[in-house]
């Protein structure tokens, strides 16, 4: 299947003079960082646009991100208003203004926008159409439970859907076309928004749709090829095919008999891929039962990039082309089917969303999330990105306050974000707490902003970079495994992924006659060595996923986590590694199956994973001790570098320019205690960027004050 990158050259898809660089855009020549501001035109009144912009850029940004709402702009089926019958809907007015002004814009056009929108932007007409909805087992809509009422989500791989999209998307290019650069102000383009399956996410809830089930066929028929393939991989044990129901069964029972029917097939040679159906409901019970589950958690990652594509190309099709583009993820998005991966594939720059707590589990979030976010971004020389750094909140959501944003900003800075959206930066109705009003008064909040954005310049801190030696990798094999074993029904794995609760909170401690709960074990295996890695101030970063990681440039030291399955193309991917004098270390299980947890012809050599010279063993268990132990042997045995703080409650990461001189050291106190943090660095002095304060250093060592729940952005002299 032919994909958006293949299909384009890079010559077409940037034809504009527009291109991702690591510091953010390159716009006719000319490197613009990635510091934005997000401002609803069509919920302002138009005489306040110019006072809410020049206050935006008072706060230091370059870009202004709009949405361009679909359901704000269809007034009937096929018919719309930019403009002609309100004043606020004149989004041609509003992009004049800011080219006037000298910003340059991300659109959004969605066709999902969320913007705590009914429907979240899309127009009722759509979303109450069956044809268009995404099904559940049971060929029920799948209702998201959202405020001020919930509504029924649309298929991904609904043709009806996509059809209503490229109709829109028709009628809104007229519109843009004209203000693309270098005619007008558009630089970058997002595609979609949030696209972790409108937050019904689970692995069984969703996506049953006609149109799903064909595309769910064809994966197979793609990654198997052949029906023997297919039968190999799916005959586990001798199931007699349930009978046959009656006129009234439902669609779950029907899919339920038909998956009984479907593993004696395949003993029997009968399975076909025109016939195959997906699993409604956990029920593997050996190993080898894990295939389909996984295959089918697999393909709601290949429905998410088909459909980005399908948007991306309707886009381009309609005029709005020659520009970069990109795709945020929400909070919790490693426990959805959102794969930077395969996203990347389809979209130019994948990008997070960040809206979170002051907090200790906060600070591990951020770390985890961010550290992935840069590497990936770092190896693929792109700029990584906050598409949504939170500055307030929707009323539905629990309080933010200020300080809970500006730790939250320096925090994702502290671990390698390099670029942000203020989101929201000008208040508008469902926010609270945005630093300007909706007639473009400056807020005290807009003054925090301000000075960051001059620090930034200052420091130049775009073109800097936190060498992160230690990567730990989670394999999407792990991630698919959590889906497929949650436990908690429709209660998304994202919502226990942004409380730091992992697949050890979550999962079922199934062990598939294993003897170990398989989803669990890794989880708590990653979590030790993070722990025992902060407690010695050793940087590290994430790796997840496997089929585009290109992101262990630079590592001396790869843990990666294994519930007893892994891939044959990431055992060679680590084997050779391992070749460039790199520390491989695997845990906690020694992997005896593939990534569909087939059982492995022979067992991986994991002597091979040992570099010359190498005196640490290559596999570990889910011990504490052992990783603490594995910690210190790895400082020793390979010199990491360390910037352990006293006391172990406050965290330091530092930041160097491209001659690897140290230039930024951030201290972070997610704690409630007021403390005085003393860390080793080679710097003579420092300086804090935002409140210019002066340190000395005695001893080779700082002591600085932080005051709870703060982070400090220190530059080293």
């Amino acid at each position: 299947m032919a994909t958006t990158q293949d299909a384009i050259s890079p010559e077409e898809r940037f034809a504009r003079g527009v291109r991702l660089v690591p510091g953010g855009l390159d716009i006719g020549g000319k490197l613009v960082p990635l510091y934005a501001g997000s401002v609803h035109y069509w919920r302002l009144d138009p005489q306040h646009w110019r006072a809410c912009l020049e206050a935006t850029r008072s706060l230091g940004v370059h870009l202004i991100d709009i949405y361009v709402p679909w359901a704000v702009h269809e007034t009937g089926p096929g018919q719309f208003d930019f403009g002609r019958l309100d004043p606020r809907r004149d989004v041609g007015a509003f992009l004049r203004l800011a080219h006037e002004l000298g910003f340059y814009v991300i659109a959004r056009p969605g066709p999902h926008i969320n913007a705590e929108l009914t429907c979240f932007g899309i127009p009722e007409r759509v979303i109450w159409d069956p044809s268009c909805q995404a099904r559940s087992a049971r060929n029920n809509p799948v209702v998201l439970p959202m405020l001020p009422y919930g509504f029924p989500v649309p298929s991904y791989a609904s043709n009806a859907f996509h059809d209503e999209v490229a109709r829109y998307f028709n009628a809104l290019a007229p519109v843009l076309k004209p203000h693309l650069y270098p005619d007008g102000p558009i630089v970058l383009l997002q595609i979609d928004n949030e696209g972790a399956l409108y937050f019904r996410d689970g692995a069984y809830d969703q996506d049953y749709h006609p149109d799903a089930i064909s595309l769910y066929r064809d994966f197979l028929r793609e990654k198997y090829r052949t029906i023997e393939a297919l039968q190999r991989a799916y005959a586990t044990r001798r199931v007699e095919p349930a009978p046959e129901g009656d006129a009234t069964e439902d669609v779950g029972a029907a899919l339920v008999r038909a998956i009984g029917r479907e593993r004696a097939q395949a003993e029997e040679g009968d399975l076909r891929f025109a016939t195959i159906t997906p699993p409604v409901a956990f029920d593997a019970e050996t190993p080898a039962d894990l295939a389909r589950h996984l295959d089918w958690s697999e393909f709601h990652e290949h429905l998410l990039e088909t459909a980005m594509g399908r948007f991306a190309r309707a886009l381009s099709a309609a005029g709005v082309d020659g520009l970069p583009t990109m795709h945020n993820f929400p909070m919790g998005q490693d426990a959805t089917p959102l794969n930077p991966a395969r996203i990347s594939r389809v979209v130019d720059l994948v990008g997070l969303d960040y809206y979170s707590v002051a907090s200790p589990s906060s600070r591990q979030i951020l770390a985890r999330r961010t550290s992935e976010l840069a590497v990936r971004c770092e190896a693929l020389s792109l700029p990584p990105f906050a598409c949504e750094m939170g500055a307030g909140f929707p009323p539905f959501f629990p309080p933010l306050e200020e300080r809970d944003s500006v730790f939250v900003m320096m925090a994702a800075l502290a671990y390698g974000l390099r670029g942000y959206n203020i989101y929201m930066a000008v208040e508008r109705d469902r926010w609270i707490g945005a630093p300007i009003d909706p007639r473009g008064r400056p807020r005290p909040f807009a003054a925090f902003w301000r000075k960051l954005s001059a620090a930034l310049e200052a420091t130049r801190f775009h073109e800097l970079r936190r060498p992160a030696p230690v990567r730990i990798v989670t394999p999407r094999t792990e991630r698919r495994l959590s889906r497929v074993m949650h436990a908690f029904g429709p209660l998304t794995g994202a919502f226990f992924s942004i409380m730091n609760f992992g697949a050890r909170d979550r999962c079922l401690e199934d062990d598939l006659g294993l003897g170990y709960p398989l989803a669990v074990e890794s989880d708590t295996f990653v979590r030790a060595f993070e722990e025992a890695l902060d407690a010695r101030g050793v940087p590290y970063a994430h790796v997840g996923g496997e089929d585009r990681d290109i992101s262990l440039v630079g590592a001396r030291w790869v843990i990666c986590a294994t519930s007893g399955g892994l891939s044959p193309e990431l055992f060679a991917w680590l084997e050779a590694t391992s070749r460039q004098g790199t520390l491989i270390t695997l845990g906690p299980r020694e992997p005896t199956f593939d990534g569909a947890f087939r059982k492995l012809p022979r067992p991986y050599d994991l002597k091979r994973l040992l570099a010359p010279g190498q005196n640490l063993p290559a596999l570990l268990q889910d011990d504490p001790a052992a990783a603490d132990a594995a910690v210190s042997r790895a400082i020793d045995a390979l010199g990491l570098p360390a910037f352990a703080c006293d006391p172990d409650s406050v965290f330091a990461t530092l930041h160097e320019d491209a001659s690897g001189t140290p230039r930024v050291l951030f201290l972070l106190n997610p704690g409630d205690a007021d403390v005085v943090a003393r860390v080793t660095v080679s710097a003579q002095r420092a300086r804090d960027v935002l409140d210019d304060a002066h340190f000395e250093a005695r001893r080779g060592a700082l002591e600085v004050r932080l005051v709870p729940r703060s982070v400090r952005m220190l530059a080293l002299e």
